[in-house]
């Protein structure tokens, strides 16, 4: 028999991407569509690091049911012999990379330590592709010997073996792809595929700590005809929900046309006429903030399903911040983007919940911050707040400095910020100043959330939520119950990140 070939997730979480089941990132497609052309007559294998670590650990989870374990929660078909597939294949491709910190409550990030140890039950070739390759390109002594070829943004059957730092045409990266229903087959899960509609940051200056120059230091547009040919591929293969979520600014594609997107997501519905879920991610406030911004907007509640958010990344509201490190957004324009998408978006949908509303992001650990930086952050909340604005999630979180970004040539100077010392308390000042009296706006007390699922147990009581992008996670408390269970749930308490509600199994 053929010797198969191997994936090997890991899990990718990107500022432009988002690689943890049940997303299926476009890491693993091209790694996919390398393997498939290169080894025509080989099995290509999808196994994920949760299967790897249930098989080193004997077989059995590490959390008791009825308890989830998040540890080995995203098994694959090939759960049981991911050992030994890894130990027979000829070649094994390795996603991995975090470009930004990130907890999951299901899933934890493959480590260097956890990737070692599956590596050395490899054979074969083994290869890497990902964030994770930066590292081990900055950082060559501690990744000796684990890989013969890594690749930094993306993979074709070509460079396999050679390795690359620079991500491959669009129009060769779509001459590899074929059919997906191989892949998704293993993948027990509702996969929510992760599309990428461009390259690059459309900004004029770069934040400081942004990667995305160095992925790809100019703009480069996917046609929507490209696109929406994988859209068809994956819904071929069983793909019933779609995130448009690679790329820096959603908004912000083919130059800000209102023409292309729509386009583009009526293509996507005339196409897949059953899916279940269309949403995006990142829109940068300038963009949205524009006259066309306000029409972009009104065309994705328009087109997309409900539940969608459009976060954007205003990072600081303090004035010497965003000077310090060229973020270019100010607090006036930031307010201006979060009404047009509200004016779009703040209508609720036949499930509930609004169609389209803003995400926020703010960094803390940035060049310049002073104990007035965190000031101006509440103030500004404050006033969008009071404006009567939703928000559908805040998300925040300290600066890591990434290898080849301006933020990593400065490293030594973020000591000593305040934030180093006050961030836990900062983030508790914005949970429970902003946060959580936003939960209680945006899912009021008795709000019916029809068609969602328990996803995981813990010692809190049974998670439940509907896909989506950054969906709103709504816990029972003391309940266990089976993870699959479908359920309308009443929302009945709030917390800063979460809220409660009980289920009624459908």
């Amino acid at each position: 028999m053929t010797a198969p070939v191997v994936i090997l997730d890991c899990y990718t979480v990107e500022p432009s991407g988002l690689g943890v089941p049940p997303y299926l990132s476009a890491y693993v497609r091209h790694a996919y569509a390398a393997l498939c052309r290169a080894r025509p007559d080989a099995e290509v294998k999808y196994v994920t690091i949760d299967d790897v670590r249930w098989c080193l650990a004997g077989g059995r989870p590490l959390a008791e049911p009825p308890l989830s374990d998040r540890l080995t929660y995203s098994a694959t078909v090939n759960r049981d012999k991911a050992v030994e597939l890894l130990r027979d294949a000829d070649m094994v491709v390795v996603v991995a990379g975090d470009k930004v910190p990130s907890v999951h409550l299901h899933a934890v990030n493959g480590s260097q330590e956890d990737i070692a140890r599956a590596i050395a039950c490899v054979r074969g070739r083994r290869f890497l592709l990902g964030p994770m390759a930066t590292w081990a390109l900055s950082e060559p002594a501690s990744w000796a010997g684990l890989f013969d070829a890594v690749h930094t943004h993306t993979v074709t059957s070509g460079a396999l073996s050679l390795g690359s730092s620079t991500p491959a045409p669009y129009g060769q990266l779509e001459a590899e792809r074929s059919s997906f229903v191989g892949l998704v087959e293993q993948m027990p899960w509702a996969a929510v595929a992760e599309l990428e509609l461009y390259r690059g940051c459309t900004r004029k200056a770069f934040c400081r700590f942004c990667n995305e120059p160095g992925k790809a230091p100019t703009v480069a547009h996917r046609t929507v005809e490209d696109v929406l040919a994988e859209v068809g591929q994956l819904y071929d293969a069983g793909v019933r929900h779609f995130r448009l979520g690679q790329q820096t600014c959603f908004f912000s594609y083919q130059g800000r046309s209102e023409k292309a997107i729509r386009a583009l997501l009526g293509g996507i519905r005339e196409r897949c006429r059953e899916l279940e879920m269309l949403h995006i991610d990142n829109a940068d406030p300038l963009a949205v903030a524009a006259p066309v911004g306000r029409r972009i907007a009104a065309a994705v509640a328009e087109l997309c399903t409900e539940g969608n958010c459009a976060p954007m990344g205003i990072e600081s509201f303090d004035p010497a911040v965003i000077e310090r490190n060229t973020l270019t957004c100010t607090e006036d324009v930031l307010v201006r983007a979060v009404e047009h998408v509200n004016e779009a978006g703040a209508e609720r949908g036949a499930g509930g919940l609004p169609k389209l509303l803003p995400g926020l992001n703010l960094i803390y650990g940035l060049p310049g911050e002073t104990h007035a930086t965190h000031l101006a952050n509440l103030k500004a909340l404050q006033r969008i707040y009071d404006a009567g604005l939703m928000c559908h999630r805040t998300n925040v979180r300290l600066a890591r400095a990434f290898p080849g970004t301006p933020l990593a040539d400065e490293e030594k100077s973020l000591e000593g910020l305040p934030s180093a010392e006050h961030f836990g308390s900062w983030k508790a000042d914005i949970d429970q100043i902003w946060d959580r009296p936003m939960k209680e706006r945006v899912y009021p007390a008795g709000l019916e959330i029809p068609g969602v699922h328990a996803y995981f147990v813990d010692e809190h009581g049974t998670w439940f939520r509907r896909l989506g992008s950054y969906a709103i996670q709504i816990i029972e408390p003391g309940a266990a119950v089976p993870v699959g269970t479908p359920a309308d749930i009443t929302v009945t308490g709030h917390a800063p990140r979460v809220i409660y509600g009980t289920h009624r199994a459908r």
